[in-house]
């Protein structure tokens, strides 16, 4: 852990010494312009995924009544993590964790509400609230963070379990995008409720979950889920293998767990009132920032998942006064303003490292510390009669000596979302 207020784990340590994140209190960061690049990529990518399965994007209030959250029981259920507040006028409030009372009181608001407007898929992307007892590990277990949170409510139990089944995909195809080593588990329901659940952890040393996984990728979940004598898959009988890991997203099957506290109904084809069978579905988006680069960096160096890199690539050129200046800088900057007719996608997602009084060596150390996935340095090379550059993958750790055209075919393969 170390002492009071140092470093925790890879991914803190990364981001500190990066400048990527400035602490503002416990649990609490300042979220740097790179960061915040990062960010939004994330949620853009997430965005994709859930409008491919019919989510509609809306924003609920942070602050929820506390009435709403009595009625559900977990006024009093989710203890002190909970962080709870009264106007001038004495009445309650709590910044919300997750939105289930929200989104349900809201769906119960409509009058009418047929069972043709059935699925509705509503997700939001918002700060959440929760008091932890000891934040800890940076972005991983913070007091505030950001949360996709994903709210089903289906016409009967078959169709809600073909929207979990559709998320669960989504969130596959999420993380096989970022190129991330994710496991989805079998979990507790806890304090959320409803009666099935999957949690997608990250497998690494620094989470907080135990996991029992088969070899052969039978079965997977979280131990407390587990009957304390089972050690081995029951599909294929091979033992499992126990793993530590971040959870980055959980799905729930709900039920009518909250349509029936708040009288969520549609009107089914008989034009009787049922209640609507319901799902939730979290994404940590930023403990996916940071779990990232927990399981992707080295010890001293950064490295993103290429489609949520702050920025693409960065040039660098001759250092001021070297041999190389008068040749290298103006052909460096002649491929910096080319590369946006060339690959419009690219367009601001390079940076030019300027800072000519550095030495090359010194500022390719920056770019690794900030996890630029390519980095096109004008180095000796660029002096001979076919000016060769040197470009550094950062995700393999790769140098590549390239012509101008051999730079802009090799960076025509970076995904910007």
């Amino acid at each position: 852990e170390g002492g009071p207020g140092e470093p925790s784990c890879r991914s803190q340590r990364l981001m500190l010494q990066a400048g990527l994140l400035h602490p503002a209190s416990p649990g609490c960061y300042y979220y740097m312009p790179p960061t915040v690049r990062a960010l939004e990529k994330l949620v853009r990518v997430v965005d994709e995924e859930m409008q491919a399965v019919g989510g509609q994007k809306l924003n609920m209030p942070s602050l929820s009544p506390a009435e709403l959250w009595r009625a559900s029981g977990r006024w009093d259920g989710m203890g002190p993590e909970l962080f709870r507040l009264a106007d001038r006028h004495g009445k309650g409030y709590c910044l919300g964790p997750t939105h289930e009372e929200a989104a349900t009181a809201l769906v119960a608001a409509q009058s009418n509400l047929s069972y043709k407007q059935l699925p509705l898929r509503l997700y939001q992307v918002t700060r959440k609230f929760r008091d932890e007892p000891k934040p800890r590990f940076g972005l991983l277990r913070s007091r505030e963070f950001y949360m996709k949170d994903m709210y089903s409510f289906d016409a009967s139990k078959e169709a809600a379990r073909q929207t979990y089944d559709l998320v669960c995909d989504a969130y596959r195809s999420l993380f096989h995008r970022l190129g991330l080593p994710f496991v989805r588990v079998r979990a507790a329901t806890g304090n959320i409720g409803g009666t099935v659940s999957h949690e997608f952890q990250l497998p690494a040393d620094v989470g907080e979950d135990r996991l029992a996984v088969c070899p052969g990728g039978h079965f997977a979940a979280n131990v407390e889920t587990l009957d304390g004598e089972q050690t081995s898959c029951p599909t294929c009988g091979e033992k499992l293998t126990q793993t530590r890991g971040i959870e980055v997203g959980h799905t729930f099957y709900l039920g009518t767990k909250y349509s029936s506290v708040s009288n969520a109904v549609f009107y089914s084809p008989e034009n009787k009132p049922q209640l609507a069978e319901m799902g939730c579905y979290g994404l940590g988006i930023t403990r996916i920032l940071a779990a990232s680069i927990e399981v992707l960096s080295t010890e001293d160096s950064i490295r993103w998942p290429s489609l949520i890199a702050p920025y693409q690539l960065c040039f660098i050129p001759p250092k001021r006064g070297s041999k190389e200046e008068e040749e290298g800088a103006a052909l460096m900057e002649r491929v910096y303003d080319d590369l946006t007719d060339a690959l419009p996608h690219l367009a601001g997602d390079s940076v030019l490292d300027d800072r000519t009084q550095l030495t090359i060596g010194r500022r390719l150390k920056d770019a690794r510390k900030l996890g630029y996935p390519y980095v096109v340095v004008a180095g000796k090379r660029v002096c001979e009669d076919r000016p060769v550059f040197e470009v550094w993958n950062q995700s393999t750790g790769e140098v590549l000596f390239l012509t101008r055209e051999g730079v802009f075919e090799l960076l025509s393969k970076a995904q910007v979302p």
